[in-house]
């Protein structure tokens, strides 16, 4: 690996992250972080949304200087309301031009796609086959046995509601669906794992989370976990990694960002068996990841999901269901 460059400044031996990936892998990253660089590294977790509204409260004092794992579609909501500065990493030339915006404002690196999570003891006990569509969903026999996150509080909640307006052509049509399956909701949660999580312990019988947190419930105690995918399309996430404007440790977020577009830093993710697609090319690709082509895709507009974000949320909130506390 390269390290791209060195940055000094009076901040740059301590950085503190903003991470919206799972807790094991937030924590390896920052590790493997300071092993690197020496620079003192500390983050806190919170899903996208959260971290999207703890940016606007503090946005005239930031207490973080780079956010890492959100969904593209919140750093673009973030950038569009001037929490987020440019910043074009020389290793972002590497990244495929889908996966970074074209000025710098933030450069994916991981893909994760959209997916039903379903334990298959339940479906069994309720006489029915894992979901290939999103119909399925709205079974009457699935009545409190699915559970999604919350759109307000989680990126992966608002990549399935977003799933809806490309696949069906309209908001309205979209929230005619998410009404309609409304009905058989359990809970919505503030974090986009969590459905995971109760349909491993048998609390429901479809949680509605990427594909990769699934398997990743599945490896680590709960193997009546199994992942598919509806055949009309299913929605994707790009994670990315942008500079917080204002950022109180700046120059050490740089550096954070240059080497979270390497392969060695987009190889972590697999150590704590979180296995989305990276970006980039040199990276290795996790066994376990879903690979292009094998799933349909929906025509997911990242920028104008991120332009709506706000909008459709709090519609959301005013329509099916108030955030979660």
């Amino acid at each position: 690996m390269r390290v791209v460059e060195e940055h000094t400044s009076t901040n740059d031996h301590q950085l503190t992250v903003l991470c919206t990936t799972l807790e094991d892998w937030c924590h390896a990253m920052s590790e493997a972080f300071q092993r690197r660089t020496g620079i003192r590294t500390s983050y806190v977790r919170l899903a996208a949304g959260e971290a999207l509204a703890r940016l606007r409260a503090t946005r005239d004092n930031p207490e973080y200087s780079v956010w890492w794992g959100s969904p593209a579609d919140t750093l673009i909501a973030a950038g569009l309301e001037g929490l987020l500065e440019a910043y074009r990493s020389p290793n972002a030339a590497a990244i495929p031009p889908a996966y970074k915006d074209p000025e710098g404002w933030w450069t994916g690196v991981f893909v994760g796609t959209l997916g039903f999570c379903a334990n298959t003891a339940v479906l069994s006990r309720l006489g029915l086959e894992q979901p290939d569509s999103w119909n399925d969903l709205l079974d009457h026999r699935l009545r409190g046995e699915v559970a999604m996150a919350h759109p307000a509080s989680s990126g992966a909640a608002y990549t399935a509601l977003w799933t809806q307006v490309a696949r069906l052509g309209s908001v309205d049509a979209a929230f005619a669906y998410l009404h309609a399956l409304h009905r058989n909701i359990l809970q919505y949660t503030r974090s986009g794992p969590a459905p995971g999580l109760m349909a491993g312990r048998g609390e429901i019988a479809v949680a509605v989370i990427f594909a990769h947190d699934c398997l990743k419930f599945a490896e680590e105690g709960m193997p009546a976990l199994a992942v598919s995918f509806p055949h009309e399309g299913t929605g994707y996430a790009v994670g990315g990694v942008a500079l917080i404007k204002g950022a109180p440790e700046r120059d050490a977020a740089k550096r954070w960002i240059d080497w979270a577009l390497t392969p060695e830093a987009q190889e972590i993710g697999p150590l704590v068996k979180a296995y989305p697609l990276p970006t980039h090319p040199r990276a290795k690709r996790p066994a376990q990841a879903v690979r292009p082509g094998t799933v349909k895709l929906v025509d997911y507009d990242l920028w104008e999901a991120g332009r709506r974000r706000r909008e459709l949320s709090r519609r959301f909130e005013d329509e099916v269901s108030i955030a979660p506390q």
